[in-house]
């Protein structure tokens, strides 16, 4: 299984780099789609979710598919997954996201779909790699709204969470003083990353892909 988990997507040389050799053959010969569903339900985009799907679109994919399972059918956005080489979650309502992956099935689906495939995630894309997503905290740091900061389960293929946008001014509690003290009430392992930081989960080896700056926790 083959994951990057980003902050903010393809924000520097190095996680281009990264998701180069994952892939294993250049962008030119690869297709990708993009899934920015996280973002529907976001009140302010503010040019970021452009931003996240040009920094993709730049590298200059075969095919590039930019698919909200929300608003496309199953017979439609199927046979594009299957095509594709990449699948990028885009960030947004880690909670949202995942109600639509399981409303349409690809829960199911997805982990047979990326034993040929690499998975990116984006912030909220990058959360749900995990098989807990501890919203009591992470909800907090990011403003979830929806589903009163409860716990949910996410798609289980990594055994850590992801904290993203670390010293980010977007979100100002996402620092390490305040991700010390969640640490104190937590036992699960999270990454802490920011917006030039990268999580790259290559079968059984996991590196840290950085130009900025993260920290392990727990």
């Amino acid at each position: 299984m083959k994951l990057l988990l980003t902050s903010s997507g393809n924000t520097n040389k190095s996680i281009e780099n990264s998701l180069l050799e994952l892939l294993g053959k250049p962008f030119n010969k690869t297709n990708l789609v993009f899934i920015p569903t996280a973002a529907n339900v976001e009140e302010d985009t503010s040019g970021w979710l452009e931003t996240d799907i040009n920094n993709f679109k730049k590298l200059g994919f075969n095919d590039f598919d930019v698919i909200d399972i929300s608003k496309v059918k199953k017979e439609v956005w199927l046979p594009l997954f299957k095509k594709a080489d990449a699948l990028v979650f885009g960030g947004g309502n880690v909670e949202y996201l995942m109600d639509w992956i399981k409303k349409v099935g690809l829960d199911t689906l997805l982990l047979s779909l990326i034993k040929t495939k690499v998975y990116v995630g984006i912030s909220a894309g990058s959360m749900i790699a995990a098989k807990n997503v501890s919203l009591s905290y992470s909800g907090i740091l990011y403003y979830e709204d929806t589903g009163g900061f409860e716990n949910i389960k996410g798609l289980g293929y990594v055994n850590f969470e992801t904290r993203p946008h670390l010293n980010s001014k977007s979100f100002p509690e996402v620092k390490i003083e305040v991700l010390e003290n969640i640490a104190k009430k937590m036992t699960d392992t999270f990454y802490a990353i920011d917006d030039n930081t990268a999580v790259k989960i290559n079968n059984n080896d996991i590196a840290i892909i950085t130009e900025g700056e993260w920290k392990k926790f727990n």
